[in-house]
């Protein structure tokens, strides 16, 4: 105040040469020009030794830089600060300790506060020792070394911090505060200093702590250990457990929180969760080394089954979602099976929780490590259903992978599977079964009738992934699934025709029946869709005639080749012992089918191997009338009609026989055509002719002898017959079909004499 005076006493010309002097005495200080100063001061006596002047000053500044599970990069870079600094800041920021003295020497206040801070702040920040150590005898305040005490630990000056610390110029809170920041920043020399000092190592105080993975920022009450701990500062953690730091400390540090009656776990935010210890919190903020939980589990073992709220660090590394934090808990003896409980009863293993939260490289750990993988919760739940209820397909995946058993079923009654068909990967199990299937460690199923991997891939009618299922095994082929079905019927219900395909050749019974008694051709018989009926019967047919179609009985395999037209199959399966005049369901011959769908040869086929041509179904249907009926081809009654006809006059009938061209009275005879041509009634030579040819009706001199011997109007079942003598014999049907017999049959063996075609 003296100088001040002094200085507010000087005119105002003088006024402005001294502050000029006083500035250049700030420059002079700043570039340690000791003659310059020495010179100021002899020459200007009223010179103000604590002026406070504006300078550029080339300042330290430190960048932490945030690493993701790494310790804070700290980056120091020099910028440069137009400020307002005295003489005794400039020489104690520059370290010029001859010109420090001069100054203090000339009056210059120790304790003058500035932006930046005290003389004393600026020393210690740059580890200027001696110059600190003389402006601290130079009566130096408490605020001024509290303030220089935590530059110096904040810079890692432990030589400054010691010589502070020694000065019983600070008081107890600081201390705590610089040692606290010290940690944060991994300054273990520093950290060691001040414990050595007396700074109690388990003391707390607010500090900022920050993190990138998981975000963190904010101001927390904290020890030196967890500061260490949330900076990932492996060295320092390392000193302060053998120094003897306690890890019973809990903080709210965490941004997990859980329901402690329902289980269900909510991410609340940083600061916001439950408060934990120490390793609960090197869990959380895990170092991507491992080496502070390490640390920490060596310190206190026991933490490993530490619980909170019913829950293990096991649990908390997983609901993190940190499969390296998961490997070093495991591999550190965490028990991989220890229950989750919650005081409203609801238990579950730490599979579960992995299988709900998602994260399938913790899920593959819990397994390595041997864990039950169908472990159930209280509500019979396993893992596997889990991760389709939280919509985790590649849990889910990896599950199955791994041997989940797929036949479970919940207290609910529900499967997995049941249960991924209504999550939102449900469109994609087709693809998770190829995967699975691709691996070769197989499907595990117990019940059957809860899920068969057979069943569902043929039901889903990927013929890739069922052919892959056959090669790997065909134990199941014609086994019933829940619904009391055999991948066989499911097919055909379906209508897959390719997995159908496989299913057969690969040796599925026809003839299994399901729980209501359904077989493959029961189902057949009323399918909707015929050109799939078509082409399953086709599939059959073809592993007949392989030899390779298990329990064929009940397929009608002569009907469908007949229905079909096929010729070579009609041979194969004559050859093979069908019966030609075998009936269907509907009472359908092979040669009543072949002759509804028009299929001329076929019918000539089935004709010539000994089909019956004349019977007749319930309906009174015959093959002949189905031909007729026809629209499809008229070609297969020609072929039935010659048959009926040629069979009919080669059996023979009785016919009534006109003598005498008409004048004599008919008489009854059994008439029957020879292959020969020939035209018998009798034994005798001149009861046998050779036919020429046959024709319906009576001749004209027939007609006229008939009325004149009974009056004759015409008779409509009268018939014929040519010889080639030139004859005339006149015969009188039953009918008028049997006339057209006749006479159709007269002509065509007479032909066939002629012709030489039989």
């Amino acid at each position: 105040m003296k100088d001040m005076r002094r200085y507010m006493n000087v005119g105002g010309r003088d006024r402005d040469g001294l502050t000029m002097a006083s500035q250049k005495l700030i420059e002079a200080a700043l570039s340690g020009d000791i003659d310059r100063v020495t010179e100021s001061l002899r020459l200007h006596n009223t010179l103000d030794v604590n002026y406070i002047g504006t300078v550029s000053l080339s300042v330290k500044c430190i960048e932490t830089v945030l690493r993701e599970e790494e310790a804070d990069e700290v980056e120091i870079h020099f910028r440069d600060f137009v400020t307002d600094v005295t003489p005794l800041f400039a020489a104690a920021h520059s370290g010029h300790v001859e010109i420090a003295r001069k100054l203090l020497s000339a009056g210059a206040d120790v304790n003058q506060e500035l932006f930046r801070g005290f003389a004393t702040t600026a020393a210690a920040r740059e580890g200027h020792i001696v110059l600190l150590d003389m402006l601290i005898k130079a009566g130096a305040s408490q605020s001024a070394c509290e303030g220089a005490l935590l530059e110096a630990c904040l810079w890692g000056q432990a030589k400054a911090a010691e010589l502070l610390i020694c000065s019983e110029m600070t008081v107890l809170d600081v201390a705590k505060h610089a040692l606290v920041s010290a940690s944060c920043r991994g300054f273990v020399d520093v950290v060691e200093t001040l414990i050595k000092n007396g700074v109690d190592l388990n003391c707390m105080d607010r500090v900022l702590l920050r993190s990138f993975k998981p975000a963190l920022h904010a101001n927390i009450d904290c020890t030196p250990l967890i500061a260490a701990i949330v900076n990932r500062q492996v060295p320092m953690v390392k000193y302060l457990l053998e120094a003897g730091a306690k890890t019973d400390c809990y903080v709210r540090i965490g941004a997990w929180s859980w329901d402690i009656f329902s289980g269900e776990e909510l991410r609340v935010g940083a600061c916001l969760g439950e408060p934990y210890n120490e390793v609960w919190c090197a869990v959380e903020y895990y170092e991507a080394s491992g080496q502070i939980l390490n640390l920490l589990l060596q310190h206190q073992i026991s933490s490993l089954k530490s619980q909170q709220q019913g829950r293990t660090l096991l649990c908390h590394a997983i609901l993190c979602q940190n499969p390296d934090a998961v490997s070093v808990l495991l591999n550190a003896g965490a028990d991989v099976e220890y229950p989750i409980r919650t005081k409203k009863g609801h238990e579950s293993r730490p599979l579960h929780l992995a299988a709900r939260v998602g994260f399938v490289s913790i899920l593959k750990l819990l397994i390595l490590h041997g864990c039950e993988i169908d472990s159930r919760t209280e509500t019979g739940d396993t893992a596997l259903m889990l991760a389709a209820k939280a919509d985790q397909a590649e849990c889910f995946l990896e599950l199955i992978i791994s041997g989940a058993d797929l036949g479970l079923v919940s207290d609910n009654g529900d499967s997995a599977m049941q249960l991924a068909k209504r999550s939102v990967f449900g469109s994609s199990l087709a693809n998770i079964i190829r995967q699975t299937i691709i691996t070769r460690k197989g499907v595990h199923s117990t019940n059957l009738e809860v899920f068969s991997l057979l069943h569902f891939v043929t039901g889903i009618g990927n013929s890739e992934l069922l052919q892959m299922v056959l090669q790997h095994s065909t134990e199941d082929i014609n086994k019933h699934d829940g619904l009391g079905l055999t991948p066989v019927v499911v097919a055909t219900k379906a209508g897959h025709i390719e997995a159908f395909r496989f299913l057969i050749n690969h040796g599925a019974d026809i003839s299994a029946t399901s729980r209501d008694g359904q077989t493959v051709v029961s189902l057949l018989l009323d399918h909707a869709q015929v050109g799939v009926k078509s082409r399953l019967e086709e599939i059959l047919l073809d592993a007949l005639l392989a030899r390779r179609l298990t329990g064929y009985s009940e397929f009608k395999a002569l009907h469908f080749a007949a229905r079909s037209g096929n010729l070579t199959a009609i041979g194969q399966l004559l050859k093979m012992g069908f019966d030609v005049n075998s009936v269907d369901e509907n009472k359908y011959s092979p040669l009543m089918l072949a002759a509804k769908d028009g299929h001329a040869d076929a019918c000539k086929i089935l004709l010539q191997r000994g089909a019956d041509c004349g019977s007749a179904n319930f309906r009174g249907e015959t093959a002949l009338s189905l031909a007729r009926k026809s629209i499809k081809c008229k070609a297969a009654e020609g072929v039935i009609f010659d048959y009926l006809a040629w069979s009919h006059v080669l059996l023979g009938e009785e016919l009534l026989k006109h003598t005498r061209e008409g004048r004599g009275p008919p008489h009854a005879k059994l008439v029957q055509m020879l292959k020969s041509g020939s035209l018998t009634w009798g034994k005798s030579s001149r009861r046998t002719v050779v036919c020429k040819e046959a024709a319906v009706g009576p001749s004209a001199s027939f007609i006229k002898n008939r009325r004149k011997a009974n009056g004759y109007r015409g008779n409509t079942i009268v018939f014929r017959v040519l010889t080639e003598t030139g004859r005339e014999i006149h015969f009188e049907a039953g009918s008028i079909a049997n006339l057209e017999l006749w006479v159709h049959g007269v002509n065509l063996i007479a032909k066939e004499v002629t012709c030489g075609t039989r």
